[in-house]
């Protein structure tokens, strides 16, 4: 399987994918509850119900590392929060957990091939999470072999706006 990389909004599938009209778009939440920077703010512009489930969740100790929650957005869309953060950084440590990362894309990948779904996200876990792409890659590529995945690069077309990935 060959990653499809695109430059666009990751919270908008319907304008790069090709073969399918299932959408799961999947990103790495904290096991913490917080959700207010990074690509969660984008998802929040677009739906309400991903931060809304995942905060019930978070407020019922629902979050535990390598779990998923799948939330419906609607009838061809659905958001896939996974918990492969552990916290926050703490002593300069990223808190990306790479092994619940692979336990939730595995979830993902069962999930995509159970509804005919593509997979669509930003470079998971190299943002606030703190990992490295070089690692992440590889992962992705194992976890959701045989499904289409593709990774979005934000253009933003504010000069101010600028995205860093951990290679």
């Amino acid at each position: 399987m060959a990653i499809i990389y695109v430059n666009g909004d990751a919270t908008d599938p319907s304008a790069v994918a090709v073969g399918t009209n299932k959408f799961v778009i999947a990103h790495v939440v904290n096991s913490a509850g917080g959700w207010g920077c990074g690509f969660v703010v984008s998802l929040s512009k677009r739906w309400k119900s991903p931060e809304l489930q995942y905060r019930e969740l978070a407020k019922n100790d629902g979050l535990q590392l390598g779990e998923v929650q799948f939330v419906e957005c609607n009838d061809n869309t659905v958001v896939a929060n996974m918990v492969a953060q552990d916290g926050y950084a703490r002593n300069g440590e990223p808190p990306i957990r790479y092994k619940a990362l692979k336990a939730c894309l595995n979830k993902v990948r069962q999930y995509a091939h159970d509804n005919g779904a593509s997979v669509h996200m930003p470079r998971i876990g190299c943002g606030l999470a703190g990992g490295k792409w070089s690692e992440i890659e590889p992962i992705i590529e194992e976890a959701l072999d045989g499904i289409d995945v593709y990774v979005y690069d934000f253009v933003s077309k504010d000069p101010m706006v600028s995205i860093k990935w951990n290679k």
